[in-house]
């Protein structure tokens, strides 16, 4: 009996108010990545708890708040790239309503900006949310998507050129 309150003691290697601070730091831009990829606001929830149980089962010690940002920010993006790639997600119909989401723009509605940006293909899509509504540098983009910071440069000005057109705006600005 006591081993297994040891074993069981041993797999709760973060107190529960730490877990709750974690989740309280990160749950609004997890589930706004959710809900970016899988443009459903019950699906994005579903898989909001299922990257934070993700956390809680890992043994990932972080070194700071924005390693625990990153970390959470790849494995919601994996996470919801399993989901639609699953059987289930290609023979149900999308619901194209999305949560409320924040401007950085003040007098922009977010909306409009937000469905352009889910209508661009999945690079350019997530390279732009990732700088303009997350405030990832670059370089920090690159580390998290594995790829070259002259590429994540490169989505980002292909990305932008995109939106412009689909907006029918001269510039956009960060």
């Amino acid at each position: 009996m006591q081993e297994e309150n040891k074993v069981e003691h041993d797999s709760l290697w973060r107190t529960d108010k730490e877990l709750a601070d974690l989740y309280q730091r990160h749950v609004d831009q997890v589930y706004r990545l959710c809900c970016l990829y899988l443009k459903n606001p019950v699906d994005a929830e579903d898989a909001v708890q299922s990257v934070f149980l993700k956390l809680i089962r890992s043994r990932t010690d972080f070194n700071d708040f924005e390693h625990e940002k990153a970390w959470l920010i790849v494995a919601a993006r994996n996470h919801c790239k399993d989901q639609l790639k699953h059987w289930w997600k290609s023979r149900r119909a999308d619901m194209d309503s999305l949560p409320e989401t924040y401007s950085r723009n003040d007098g922009e509605p977010s909306g409009e900006v937000l469905a352009r940006l889910l209508s661009l293909p999945e690079k350019y899509k997530t390279a732009l949310y990732l700088y303009y509504y997350e405030d990832y540098s670059v370089k920090e983009i690159a580390e998290m998507l594995g790829r070259k910071e002259s590429t994540v440069l490169t989505r980002l000005s292909r990305g932008r050129e995109r939106l412009k057109i689909d907006l029918g705006r001269d510039s956009l600005e960060r």
